[in-house]
């Protein structure tokens, strides 16, 4: 059969820019909320005055109102150097939402998050540093792979086709509000992830867009596995079929004890470029973020990181903030992107 080149139609300059210096993803989003001790009434708004559950802790419903908060938390990351800002979607799918009886307005609500997020990326970018709105679809609280009763392992809560159209309606939305590229992130059921990529391909063939997208698991302890049973190399080997332009970890784990997992994902993930976002090291509930490292740790951590030539992409999750973000970016800021000069996943060649 004759091959066929699709390039990417939105964030067609990521590639170029991953092969020329590590770029800065954002921080945490909940942590920056918790800065503004938003009460039940500010997650509620007027329109949601008398909805009949607890509303407050649904961070993803202040897409609607509260979007001055989310866009202010945007532009402080912007500001700090992020070239890539994910939208405040981790937990935007109906399945999610379904916790606050809200899935009828997940649509919506990503439309609405991927608006602030693009225009926020509009007002920072330049020609010399453009900035991109990532989609962030989140694991969902349900997982396909793992039973939630333990008298009962062959239960499951949801399925593949119910994930698979959740994640759809989500990336759908996402896409009208304008998002560069997709982030399929805190990944610690591969299943979910799958049904997750089968939705974008969907979407992608159905409108004829094609966006980069970035994979991110979650390695829970020192195992070195996800809750669902797989090493990193075998993470990579169930998802490489959906060509990614970034492969990484995030979340569970500081840098500390991330680093040999990062280091065995370099290795065994050939040419397509390399994520790193962790949290701020191990929860403390002293501290101000509750998380244990300043700003400096995590740079310096990340630095190292950098050094040994691991990473294309580098951010922070839990308990990082402006200030990590910034530090990253000044302690990566001198070193070579893993991979320098090799080609990744821009040109997607199908049979």
């Amino acid at each position: 059969m004759k091959n066929a080149s699709i390039r990417y139609t939105r964030g067609a300059q990521l590639p170029d820019i991953l092969q020329q210096r590590i770029a800065i993803l954002d921080g945490a989003m909940g942590t920056m909320i918790q800065r503004y001790k938003l009460g039940e009434a500010d997650y509620r708004g007027e329109r949601f005055a008398n909805h009949h559950k607890d509303l407050k802790g649904n961070n993803d419903l202040l897409v609607l109102t509260k979007p001055e908060v989310i866009s202010e938390i945007h532009e402080q990351y912007l500001a700090a150097g992020s070239d890539i800002i994910e939208t405040n979607t981790f937990g935007t799918t109906s399945v999610a939402q379904e916790d606050y009886e809200l899935g009828e307005y997940a649509y919506e609500m990503n439309v609405a998050a991927a608006r602030l997020a693009r225009a926020a990326c509009d007002k920072y970018s330049t020609p010399e540093k453009p900035r991109f709105a990532a989609g962030a679809l989140g694991p969902t609280p349900r997982t396909a792979s793992i039973s939630p009763d333990v008298n009962d392992p062959g239960a499951r809560n949801v399925d593949f086709d119910t994930l698979r159209a959740a994640y759809y309606e989500q990336a759908k939305g996402l896409l009208e509000g304008g998002v560069d590229l997709f982030l399929v992130e805190t990944i610690f059921d591969t299943l979910n992830a799958k049904a997750a990529i089968f939705a974008l391909d969907e979407l992608m063939e159905d409108t004829g867009e094609r966006l980069p997208v970035i994979i991110s698991g979650t390695v829970t302890d020192a195992s070195g596995r996800i809750l669902s049973g797989q090493t990193v190399t075998a993470f990579w080997h169930s998802v490489r079929h959906a060509k990614p332009l970034a492969i990484g970890l995030n979340c569970a784990l500081g840098a500390t004890l991330m680093r040999p997992y990062i280091e065995e994902l370099a290795k065994v993930a050939g040419a397509t470029a390399i994520s790193c976002y962790p949290n701020a090291g191990l929860p403390n509930p002293m501290s101000d973020t509750g998380f244990d490292e300043t700003p400096d740790v995590t740079g310096r951590l990340m630095e190292e990181f950098a050094k040994c030539g691991f990473l294309n992409i580098a951010g922070g999750c839990c308990g990082t903030t402006p200030g990590h973000i910034a530090a990253i970016a000044k302690q990566v800021s001198a070193y070579k992107p893993r991979v320098s000069g090799q080609k990744f996943f821009s040109e997607l060649v199908e049979a």
